[in-house]
């Protein structure tokens, strides 16, 4: 399969965008400044201990205390907390693991006061980011994701990615690890180790035993809340957890991410390298490889499909609901039932698309056109499955109910991706009055000439809607032109499809935005 990672670097956010054979499957945000991400190791503290609900809040620095409940401390919490008691007071550069004497595993249905008390210090990972009006939830099971392996401290169980089916793989991977694992720590085998070598894994291995070590450093003379080690960007995220042979380009318009990326896959995936690119064109990056048009029409509440199909998404606090409808898709020389198994089947691998694209999390229940025949209904479970199988994500899907619904629920760990698709009236702005386009040139003039003499920016660049543009810089004398003979400076002006009519930006010499 063809897979592009196409991102878009502005100066307080990261967009990224995954296409597989030129589709869209995937768009991810993250902002700059972005912390409390999955994967974050916090050092915290117990702010309160809820009994009735076997869990606890602790303050890890955000407005809102995490919740921690009994079941996300991890059987070797006991250990993890003398460990970070001793790296606290210092010891840990005369205490490593390998001489390291674990304490007693706690019980699966103990209680979490006989393992924790008030104004303790914790160390603990984000499990999900925080949603809403709720903060993040913790984990205090902590593990360390490499590009093949992944590093549980306090345990020394080797356990393998389900997704790898060959029996004899498994066993030969889980004797490579068992062979170069050090005392009292844990491995879980990733996907992609399926066909390394011993040295990629040992690489990988060393590199997060010399990372954990470095939380040790971290915590001596620590004070919580504090955060001790940073997941690396989505970017770079994206890029351990998805590279493999199938990806062919990954183009990034800002030369800062460009060489972070850069030394990141050297040090994953040499030999990819090359596949590496820096987008210099004029135009916006995501209009350049035709993604802006796909995020308008797959983000709305009603979704087209190819076909002539559409689907009805619903968002609300308690779950997702879809509605399949058949739309002009209806072929006379089939039956309603065959109608119905051909928009369905088709509907399936567009849901699961929408559901990675959106990152809809929690509970999803699809409303299906309804089928007679119970052949019909196992074919379509078996699609969803099929679809579903592309989501990274954990997740799990019913059969058909009795009604015609299918269920499914799916990992909640960040905030769905949400996107507005409904675009401002462009004679009204929607207000309901319309302002004179008769006047825009005027307007944009008006804060060119503050630009140029009050800010003193030294390179301008414009964009406005095509027929704007058009308006702007054909003819002999143009008023681009004009600008140029009044102002001594050319201004670059480029069109956008992706604005309403009247509307107009001005970018700096950065290419960043200049709000006016």
């Amino acid at each position: 399969m063809n897979k592009e990672l196409i991102i878009d670097s502005g100066t307080t956010e990261v967009v990224m965008a995954l296409l597989a054979e030129k589709r869209l499957v995937e768009l991810r945000r993250e902002r700059k400044n972005n912390n409390y991400s999955v994967g974050d190791i916090y050092l915290g503290k117990i702010k309160k201990i809820i009994s009735g609900l076997n869990a606890a809040f602790v303050d890890v620095g955000y407005e809102k205390d995490a919740f921690l409940h009994y079941l996300d401390l991890g059987s070797q919490v006991n250990s993890l907390n003398k460990y970070t008691k001793l790296a606290m007071a210092g010891k840990t550069k005369v205490l490593p693991m390998d001489t390291f004497h674990p304490e007693k595993e706690i019980e699966k249905t103990g209680k979490i006061t006989e393992v924790l008390t008030s104004n303790q210090p914790v160390l603990v990972q984000i499990a999900k980011e925080p949603i809403s009006t709720k903060g993040p939830r913790i984990t205090s099971e902590i593990s360390l994701a490499g590009r093949y392996l992944v590093l549980v401290p306090f345990s020394d169980r080797i356990s393998v990615s389900q997704k790898i089916q060959d029996a004899a793989e498994k066993n030969r991977l889980k004797r490579l690890v068992q062979s170069i694992k050090p005392k009292n720590f844990g491995v879980i085998i990733r996907t992609v180790a399926e066909g390394k070598m011993v040295a990629d894994l040992d690489a990988d291995l060393n590199n997060l035993v010399s990372k954990w070590y470095g939380i040790a450093e971290k915590l001596t003379q620590a004070k919580p809340p504090r955060i001790i080690l940073g997941e690396i960007n989505r970017s770079s995220a994206m890029l351990r957890d998805l590279l493999n042979e199938s990806f062919n380009n990954i183009h990034v318009n800002n030369p800062q991410v460009f060489e972070e990326l850069r030394d990141y896959i050297k040090t994953i995936a040499p030999e990819k390298t090359d596949i590496l690119k820096l987008y210099k064109g004029r135009e916006p990056i995501f209009e350049h490889f035709g993604i802006e048009k796909q995020i308008k029409g797959s983000f709305g509440k009603v979704v087209s499909i190819k076909s002539g199909a559409y689907l009805v998404i619903e968002h609300t606090e308690a779950l997702h609901v879809i509605d399949v409808n058949s739309g002009q898709r209806i072929s006379s020389e089939n039956t309603q039932e065959a109608n119905a198994l051909d928009v369905n089947i088709e509907a399936a691998a567009e849901i699961a698309r929408q559901l990675r694209l959106r990152d809809m999390g929690g509970i999803i229940v699809v409303d299906f056109i309804d089928m007679v025949q119970a052949a019909n209904r196992r074919k379509l479970y078996e699609k969803m499955k099929e679809e579903l199988a592309k989501d990274r994500a954990k997740h799990n899907v019913l059969p058909p109910s009795k009604f015609g619904l299918v269920q499914i629920t799916r990992q909640r760990v960040r905030t769905e991706t949400s996107v507005e698709t409904l675009e401002k009236c462009p004679a009204c702005d929607g207000s309901g009055k319309i302002k004179p386009s008769i006047i825009l040139t005027d307007e944009i003039e008006s804060n060119l000439r503050y630009l140029i003499r009050e800010q003193m920016e030294p390179s301008l660049t414009l964009r406005v809607h095509p027929f704007v543009h058009a308006y702007l810089t054909k003819g002999v004398v143009s008023i681009q032109r004009k600008w140029f003979m009044k102002y001594k400076r050319w201004i670059k002006v480029y069109p956008s499809t992706s604005y309403h009519f009247l509307e107009y930006r001005f970018f700096n010499k950065l290419d960043d935005e200049i709000k006016l």
